[in-house]
């Protein structure tokens, strides 16, 4: 962020010349108001981002993790590709599944379409518990073409990096690491679960990964605390 001073969001806000079609004197004052608030939003995620981005040094990844994807065996390392850092998000489709879960599966299907832009950043690794063939068999049924899916071959990564919940169950989970002068670190991991939830909302991240939810969040109706995405609907 500048250190230029900032201008007062309400003053930014007061600064902004669109106006909808029809929109009475009410619906102006309420939503220059509302502007300001979402000017300070940004902000926020922009302090917080700058507050990740200067974390010391994560813990050094010592375990020994082994994958499989399409194109056979391959460790942690591998993943990183040509890439110092590589992003991993442990997708709820263990073995004890006969599917997949439909939140982790609807987040991954924005992602497919953005998989080729966020791979000139970072490399990324979809992983689970389940066999690499059933994982691409879904994919396929899906119709997703650029995530890059690895089956966990002994498990260990999902259980050292929160994938695995108490009761042996998968958990989403979305780890950070990074690849200086050989050496692997974990750099950031979400870390928001039911501790840490406030009073009526689930326990999700900030920011939240699922454009999905972005979209939802400026409509009237909101997030409706009955509404789950599922993995098929009807055609049209």
């Amino acid at each position: 962020m500048s250190s230029q001073p900032l201008v007062p969001a309400a003053e930014l806000a007061a600064r902004s010349t669109l106006r909808i079609p029809n929109e009475s004197v009410d619906y102006r004052k309420a939503r220059t108001a509302l502007l300001a608030e979402e000017i300070e939003l940004r902000r926020h995620i922009e302090r917080v981002a700058e507050m990740r981005r200067a974390l010391p040094p994560g813990g050094e990844v010592r375990g020994d993790y082994r994958f499989v994807g399409v194109d056979g065996p391959v460790d942690l390392a591998g993943l990183f590709g040509d890439k110092p850092t590589l992003a991993t998000y442990s997708w709820m489709f263990g073995p004890q599944r006969d599917r997949p879960c439909p939140m982790c599966t609807s987040l991954l299907s924005a992602w497919d379409g953005q998989a080729r832009d966020i791979e000139q950043n970072t490399s990324l690794a979809v992983i689970s518990r389940s066999p690499i063939e059933r994982m691409v068999a879904f994919a396929k049924e899906r119709g997703w073409r650029h995530l890059k899916l690895y089956s966990d071959a002994n498990g260990n990564f999902s259980r050292d990096y929160f994938a695995i919940g108490k009761e042996g169950g998968d958990e989403p989970a979305f780890n950070v690491f990074t690849r200086r002068d050989g050496t692997i670190r974990h750099f950031w991991s979400g870390e928001m679960d039911g501790n840490t939830m406030d009073p009526g909302q689930d326990p999700r991240g900030a920011p939240d990964l699922m454009p999905l939810w972005t979209v939802i969040d400026c409509l009237p109706q909101g997030r409706s605390p009955t509404w789950y995405p599922s993995l098929d609907y009807p055609a049209p």
